[in-house]
């Protein structure tokens, strides 16, 4: 091997290095993220009621916090992203983060006109701390353990947001199926918003996201949940396994074709 070749060529070990920096650990925003994104928040949300009826409240949050955590140990072990691994993170936090704001509710008695500000005020907290110490809150940049943590931090934050907010809009007489629609046309907004140069791609992103935590729930309470509560009675059971089959679906299409990963550099 010539001396101009090994002086061209970087030392091995800062080749790795530099692939675990620049791996980024979350999906593309494509279609099928927001798909798979509300098919998860309406899974968690009746999966979460399924458990709790089934298993009772404390063993159902108890069940949920373990698969949470075993969930997130798994997403953080590995170097970048993988479609099942991340999704199933997100599902976990989705029914984690429901338990989560049910349980201020059932168990202790908050009302969702408390808890939604409350949980509006812990989000903003996240952000505020990611971009201190960031300086960005772009999920494309997420390519550091610190920025994963806040990452996370903050998806938790938004499902326990959206679970409050969409409970909230359901019982002060919207019902499910109202805000399931109220939902939908705000999840527009931010991207009007951001086409028509008023709104940052970062903030458009974050707005939606939040959003389509209640959308989800809305939709998947207004199938499963029984005609006298403004339900289509088809039953917390089937609605999960259904929706669950939805983004294993999706999820596997992702894996298989990778139109959810970044063209390499």
């Amino acid at each position: 091997m010539s001396t101009e070749h090994v002086l061209q060529d970087p030392p091995r070990g800062h080749v790795r290095a530099r692939i675990r920096e620049s791996a980024n650990k979350v999906p593309e925003v494509t279609v099928y993220f927001w798909i798979i994104k509300v098919l998860t928040t309406g899974m968690g949300e009746t999966a979460s009621d399924f458990l709790a009826h089934t298993l009772g409240n404390i063993p159902a949050v108890g069940l949920g916090g373990l698969a949470f955590v075993a969930s997130l140990v798994l997403q953080f072990s590995v170097r970048r992203y993988v479609a099942w691994i991340y999704w199933t993170a997100i599902v976990m936090v989705s029914v984690f983060g429901t338990m989560a704001a049910d349980a201020l509710h059932v168990v202790i008695g908050v009302p969702y006109t408390l808890s939604t500000p409350l949980f509006l005020v812990a989000l903003a907290t996240v952000f505020a701390l990611w971009y201190a110490s960031e300086r960005t809150l772009s999920i494309h940049s997420i390519r550091t353990r610190r920025r994963e943590l806040f990452y996370w931090a903050a998806v938790l934050a938004t499902f326990a947001l959206g679970t409050a907010a969409g409970d909230l809009t359901a019982t002060i007489g919207l019902g499910y199926l109202g805000s399931a629609v109220l939902f939908a046309v705000a999840i527009c907004v931010p991207a009007i918003a951001h086409r028509g140069g008023l709104l940052g791609a970062v903030t458009a992103f974050w707005t939606a996201y939040v959003i389509t935590r209640p959308l989800g729930a809305s939709l998947a309470d207004w199938m499963a949940l029984p005609g006298k509560r403004g339900g289509l009675d088809w039953g917390l059971g089937p609605v999960t396994l259904s929706w669950t089959v939805a983004i294993v679906g999706f999820v596997v299409f992702l894996a298989l074709t990778r139109r959810d990963t970044a063209p390499a550099a």
